[in-house]
């Protein structure tokens, strides 16, 4: 069974969400959209609906996190290079966002440097947006036990 997959992110202002992400070359379902969310849409089974937050607490038992201290999730999206990775958190930068960097002030894993490549960038409510591209069979051989086919391919 193929599932669908609706992550739900509490937002101040939808209108300039959007716009924050049409900038980036984002997509949107209009069917899920109205004044207070709009729905990004990642692929054909792949949604992140933002929210307003008076309405994000109709869906909530508890409290919005605070994305100015805490995280409440690590989206990450794939892009196609190396290059798109940076263009597209440059842009996300350029239209109001702002660079993420992990803990220790690195991007990425030093492990995978040869066959990956990862930035972030935090949108206008501080959700942090990582972007990475992978070449997953460098990834493969280099992850596979010693022994397996996939290792000496």
């Amino acid at each position: 069974m193929s599932r669908m997959l609706f992550a739900n992110l509490a937002v101040e202002n939808a209108a300039a969400t959007r716009a924050f992400f049409d900038k980036l070359g984002f997509t949107f379902n209009d069917m899920f959209c109205d004044e207070g969310s709009a729905c990004l849409e990642i692929n054909e089974q792949t949604f992140v609906m933002l929210i307003e937050k008076p309405r994000f607490r109709e869906f909530i038992n508890d409290d919005i996190c605070d994305t100015s201290t805490a995280r409440e999730v690590l989206m990450c999206v794939s892009a196609d290079s190396r290059e798109a990775v940076d263009q597209l958190v440059d842009s996300a930068i350029a239209a109001g966002g702002s660079e993420w960097v992990t803990p220790g002030g690195q991007q990425g894993n030093e492990e995978m440097a040869g066959y990956s490549h990862s930035r972030a960038f935090r949108d206008l409510d501080n959700h942090v947006w990582e972007v990475m591209w992978m070449d997953v069979e460098a990834a493969a051989a280099q992850w596979a036990p010693e022994g397996d086919g996939a290792a000496q391919a």
